[in-house]
């Protein structure tokens, strides 16, 4: 069976594993491996043909790769072993971001031991093969997190809460108003984002206060991968866009003054 390259959910958790042993390599013989290799061959990232490989994420294969995470720490002192750009990328983020990468981690193991992960199908608009490196939490966090937005009976309550309270139903970063733009065809139609990602939140129950109307284009925004980081908050969202209208606004004022 040909080699099936680690994705980004896979480095994720055997860094946790590293860096709560002190960022030291670990055993083949070690529980912890042994665990994590039963862990990672219940993924549901490579199909039932990987599983039927013994050697697939085998204790062996998973020891290795400790060993690749633990010599891509700047402070190791002897030879960096070749554990490739996607390895050393994860050890810099949770270098950079310690809490939120073992929260990912966290988050991912209670979803395959809930059995959570494997009742979701993929989604469309989950992060690919060519953007997995810079999508911080990985694929199977972002398919969660997707899954959930897309559950009709939330969305439909979190409207009838805005009709109580008298809130619009519109987008809560944009002002795209559904309604406004299509007449009767867009009444109610709206999408919802949770403010908080689930390597921040926990996979915990969600709460209609922890939900964000959006527009299409604002949703894919708050979830698209880029430099670093897949998920955004609509505020942050709301930020970016003043920025850039601020930004474009003052190059508009020099191009006039020259």
């Amino acid at each position: 069976m040909a080699r099936i390259s680690w994705t980004r959910d896979e480095l994720l958790l055997a860094c946790a594993l590293v860096a709560e042993n002190s960022w030291n390599e670990l055993r083949q013989t070690d529980p912890e491996v042994l665990e994590l290799s039963d862990l990672l061959r219940a993924l549901p990232l490579h199909g039932t043909a990987a599983k039927s490989d013994p050697k697939f994420r085998s204790p062996n294969s998973v020891s290795r790769k400790t060993t690749d995470i633990a010599t891509a720490h700047p402070d190791y002192p002897g030879t960096t072993t070749r554990g490739g750009q996607p390895t050393r990328d994860v050890v810099t983020d949770f270098l950079q971001h310690p809490a939120e990468m073992a929260a990912a981690a966290n988050a991912i193991r209670s979803g395959i031991a809930s059995g959570e992960l494997h009742r979701i199908q993929p989604q469309p608009e989950e992060v690919g093969d060519d953007e997995e490196t810079t999508a911080r939490e990985g694929r199977l966090l972002a398919r969660w997190a997707i899954h959930r937005e897309r559950d009709r009976g939330l969305r439909d309550r979190k409207i009838l809460q805005a009709r109580r309270l008298g809130e619009a139903i519109q987008c809560e970063v944009c002002g795209f108003n559904f309604t406004h733009a299509y007449g009767d065809l867009g009444t109610d139609y709206v999408e919802v984002h949770h403010r908080l990602p689930l390597h921040v939140s926990g996979p915990t129950e969600t709460k209609l206060k922890d939900l964000a109307f959006l527009c299409a284009n604002c949703h894919r925004m708050c979830h698209k991968s880029f430099r670093g980081e897949s998920w955004r908050t609509p505020d942050a969202l709301r930020a970016e866009i003043q920025k850039t209208s601020l930004d474009r606004a003052l190059h508009a004022a020099s191009d006039s003054a020259s």
